[in-house]
């Protein structure tokens, strides 16, 4: 007698994915006779062991059916579990016949199921649309004024006219990187450039970090209450908001609040700085801010490094900063004003209200779309909750996305279990997994660890995250993709600056090739496309500050970005599939692989082959090919490097 469970089989399991709390499910577990291959009655009995993460398994006896075993239930409390079965005289089971035997199990020999909160949603808003990602610097620069501007963020900074130069990489006497030269992008420069990102599909931005900083990254904020002056105003800002939502796109701000820079209002290293920052005195209102080992000179860092001191989370003063009741410098709170007492609608009413209801609503207050988190891992569980209470306060359907770069579900850092998908404090991710299983099937014709990765994601998410997943291919921490799929190498920062890392007109051929089908994959599988700027028309670079170039709409490559504004409008004709549509496995075997994305009674079916056999299909009757405009031929032989997107109709 042999057995099948498969996850993502909704006969085995009825609920894809995670399930909420207190809602009732059905498992089924089938076995059948190994010689005529017939489902049976079983002999033995079957048991149902589940565990709470760290907690003891609990066993539930299953039912026997003709089929073999089910059982019903519903999980009361929220939290990351871990099931099997196990069959009297024959042991645990936990394989079957899906990628060489595992069936999207965890890898301890367990399936992973996460419960969410009975009420947890995220909005509709991005589902199913196109996210952008801008570093602000190097996108677009339009004249702004700037003449006005604070002296401790200008001083230091060196303004670039060479737009589209390379970015200074080298390190100064004592052997660190100032990232103090500036191109002058803009938020004039983006919303110049809305009606080319609408072209693309866009419907969300994302900009990194629009703060006063230091540097040219503003990673170190100096303050959380101000655009940075080479970005211009906050009249500038909110013309940005008002001007993209136009267009129907929202934006999505960085948010860095595990650290600080250490030239800045709170911290004040430099003493550059009018405000009695934390290293400057004990009896500062932002010293609690701060974790000291040894006064002054000795404190906590992000990753050691000294210029991003590292942010006291639990400071009541600090939360009460970022999240409501601002205090003032004297350490007198202020009444938290719900209502507002001031004209919100203008720049200087939202200044008022922010020192009364903190950073977070002071920018949603604009109608920011949300926020992207930048080091996560590194956010204590206690605040994210309270961040997600204090954004929601403000707007339920504002996005929280964090930085996280494993599968988030069952994430460890700092020797602790996650808790960003249970409802109460995520509502998406930085979707690196799948990133890491599109290079590697596009490099190296891997089609069964980019299966088995896309089908562990969409059985661990819950479905509410699952449909706005930030995918990518590559962002400002990570090589251009067009370098990473040339296979491009480079080992030094000045190997990386030569002209000799550029690539050959043969290597950026081939590259070209490989990145239509790893954009026709990051626009197709389950979660939101975004495109790192500059990638639709083929820019090159290995990491930071490589891949942080100017964008240089001269020298774009036309028929890449027309494939890109192809997928778009896909994805834009077709949203409602692409928004919650089931992900299903078609078939994947040996480089070649096809998946389906099903809404109601249609599909976008997506077939690709990189192995170097041939691989033939059927097609419905009356199917049509989403990138050519056609209807499809009722059967279709893919040679390696050819792919496929179409629609067609299902079956009753």
């Amino acid at each position: 007698m042999e057995f099948y469970y498969d996850s993502l089989d909704k006969n085995c399991k009825e609920i894809r994915g995670g399930v909420r709390e207190g809602q009732p499910f059905r498992l089924r577990l089938f076995c059948r006779d190994e010689t005529s291959k017939r489902y049976m009655f079983p002999s033995d009995n079957a048991y149902f062991l589940l565990a709470k993460d760290g907690e003891a398994k609990v066993s539930y006896p299953m039912t026997k059916t003709e089929y073999g075993y089910t059982i019903e239930l519903s999980v009361e409390e929220r939290g990351l579990y871990f099931y099997s079965f196990y069959i009297e005289n024959r042991g645990y089971f936990v394989y079957g016949n899906r990628h060489n035997g595992r069936i999207s199990a965890y890898d301890d020999g367990s399936y992973l199921l996460t419960v969410s909160s009975p009420d947890y949603q995220t909005p509709q808003w991005l589902k199913g649309g196109v996210m952008y990602q801008i570093f602000p610097d190097r996108f677009c620069r339009a004249d702004i004024d700037i003449s006005d501007a604070d002296e401790p963020v200008l001083a230091g900074r060196i303004l670039r006219e060479d737009w589209g130069g390379m970015p200074s990489y080298k390190p100064n006497e004592r052997g660190k990187v100032l990232n103090n030269d500036f191109f002058g992008g803009n938020l004039r420069g983006i919303e110049s450039r809305l009606p080319y990102l609408k072209s693309l599909g866009v419907t969300a931005i994302y900009l990194n970090p629009i703060f006063e900083a230091a540097s040219n990254h503003r990673y170190d904020t100096s303050d959380y209450m101000k655009i940075d002056p080479f970005l211009g105003s906050e009249t500038d800002f909110s013309a940005l908001v008002d001007a993209a939502e136009a267009a129907g796109i929202r934006l999505i701000l960085d948010g860095v609040f595990n650290h600080t820079g250490d030239n800045s209002l709170y911290f004040n290293k430099y003493g550059k700085f009018p405000s009695v920052g934390a290293f400057q005195s004990t009896d500062s209102p932002y010293f609690s801010w701060y974790t000291f080992q040894h006064f002054p000179d000795k404190y906590s860092s992000w990753w050691g490094i000294d210029i991003l001191p590292e942010v006291n989370e639990n400071s009541q003063d600090y939360q009460d900063f970022i999240f409501g009741e601002y205090r003032r410098e004297n350490g007198e709170k202020q009444e938290k004003n719900d209502g507002g007492t001031s004209d919100e609608t203008s720049v200087a009413g939202r200044n008022t209200a922010a020192k009364e209801r903190g950073v977070l609503k002071k920018w949603l207050s604009y109608g920011i779309g949300g926020y992207r988190l930048d080091v996560a891992d590194e956010l204590p569980d206690f605040f994210l909750k309270k961040l997600r209470k204090s954004v929601k306060e403000s707007n339920e359907n504002a996005i929280i996305i964090g930085e996280v770069w494993e599968d988030a579900s069952d994430k460890i850092a700092y020797s602790a279990r996650r808790e960003y998908l249970h409802g109460e404090e995520l509502d998406s991710v930085m979707n690196y997994p799948f990133k890491d299983a599109i290079v590697s099937y596009v490099k190296d014709g891997n089609s069964g660890f980019f299966a088995e990765t896309v089908a562990k994601i969409v059985d661990h998410y819950p479905k509410a995250t699952l449909d706005c997943l930030m995918n990518i291919l590559g962002t400002h921490d990570t090589a251009r993709i067009l370098t990473v799929l040339a296979g491009k190498k480079a080992y030094t920062k000045d190997e990386m600056a030569a002209d000799s890392a550029f690539l050959s007109d043969e290597e950026r051929k081939r590259a070209v090739a490989d990145l239509k089908i790893a954009a026709l994959l990051l626009f197709t599988l389950p979660g939101v496309p975004c495109i790192y700027y500059g990638d639709e028309i083929g820019m090159e670079g290995f990491g930071d500050p490589f891949c942080r170039r100017c964008f240089d709409f001269r020298r774009a490559d036309e028929r890449l970005l027309e494939f890109y504004r192809k997928l778009g409008e896909v994805r834009e004709k077709y949203r409602d599939i692409f928004a919650e549509g089931e992900y299903e496995e078609v078939f994947e075997k040996d480089g070649c692989c096809a998946f389906r994305r099903v809404g109601g009674t249609k599909a976008v079916y997506v077939c690709v082959n990189l192995s170097r056999e041939q691989f033939c299909m059927s097609v419905p009757s009356g199917t049509w090919n989403l990138l050519t405009d056609e209807t499809m031929p009722p059967k279709i032989s893919l040679k390696h490097g050819d792919y496929y997107c179409f629609l067609a109709g299902l079956s009753n």
